[in-house]
């Protein structure tokens, strides 16, 4: 069954459930680029799916990197002040795991007021500002100071209102945004989706205006591509470590990285033969 109708047909189970958006609003994911709609399960995806109206406390305690490559294809809400919901998948996360970590926030174990949401429960919102305009907003995990970056979203909902607010929020004429473009950056999404400052050291699992519910089409461990973060600048050791996670072939990334998706390809295909056992003459 393409993964297309699949996916409208795990979402035709929930139609009793007002939280979840309309099937239209969901039926233009990405199919996948090998065209595989069988379920996939790894130690990081859930193998069997749980629908609720919201992922709840135990989903966000879990170590930094099982969390960022978990929010995969989970599923942003946020409720405007008029009642409107804006809904997108997240594609792409960073890890940072404080501590020992040179491009964290809390690296050394810092805190102070402006990170102190790092350090707060798993599933806290962690929003930060940069140059003094835009804003980026992180989730904290397990580990002491220990948040994941949400980067890009694929759009789903409220694209209009999206549009909207990334209009109002840039300088001058501007085009009409496409939807690629609404959600794929860090600042980008804070800007389409309304977060700013004011949702600093917000519960996931208890505030009204913002929360995540479970995506009804999960990747495996094989749609993930790990590679380096973006704009730590030199950070040593810990400016080469693969704590971004995307998914492959998912054209609302904000960076692909070409080389390390070859790479990993090529690695897997040299695991598949060595798998084939020796032919019998």
């Amino acid at each position: 069954m393409p993964r297309k109708r699949k996916l409208l047909a795990q979402l035709s189970a929930l139609q009793s459930d007002s939280s979840f958006p309309s099937f239209d609003a969901l039926g233009n994911l990405n199919a996948k680029p090998d065209g595989d709609s069988s379920p996939k399960s790894s130690k990081y995806f859930a193998a069997e799916k749980k629908y609720s109206s919201h992922l709840e406390a135990d989903f966000f305690n879990q170590p930094c990197i099982s969390l960022a490559k978990s929010f995969l294809g989970q599923i942003l809400v946020r409720k405007l002040p008029d009642g409107r919901e804006l809904w997108g998948r997240i594609v792409e996360t960073e890890a940072y795991l404080g501590g020992e970590d040179e491009a964290s926030h809390s690296k050394g174990g810092k805190q102070t007021q402006r990170n102190a949401a790092m350090f707060m429960k798993p599933g806290t919102l962690y929003v930060y500002q940069i140059y003094g305009i835009h804003f980026c907003v992180n989730v904290s995990s397990q580990g002491e100071g220990a948040a994941v970056l949400l980067r890009s979203l694929e759009p789903l909902q409220g694209l209009d209102a999206m549009r909207e607010m990334r209009s109002a929020s840039r300088k001058g004429p501007t085009k009409l945004l496409k939807d690629w473009q609404l959600c794929n950056g860090p600042s980008k999404l804070c800007q389409a989706f309304g977060i700013d400052k004011t949702f600093d050291q917000r519960d996931l699992t208890q505030d009204a205006a913002i929360w995540m519910v479970p995506g009804p089409d999960l990747p495996g461990e094989q749609d993930v591509v790990a590679t380096r973060r973006i704009g730590i600048g030199n950070r040593g050791e810990w400016t080469q470590k693969p704590l971004r996670f995307y998914l492959r072939g998912n054209r609302f990334v904000s960076v692909v990285d070409k080389k390390t998706e070859r790479e990993t390809a090529a690695m897997g295909q040299l695991s598949c033969l060595a798998s084939v056992p020796p032919s019998r003459t």
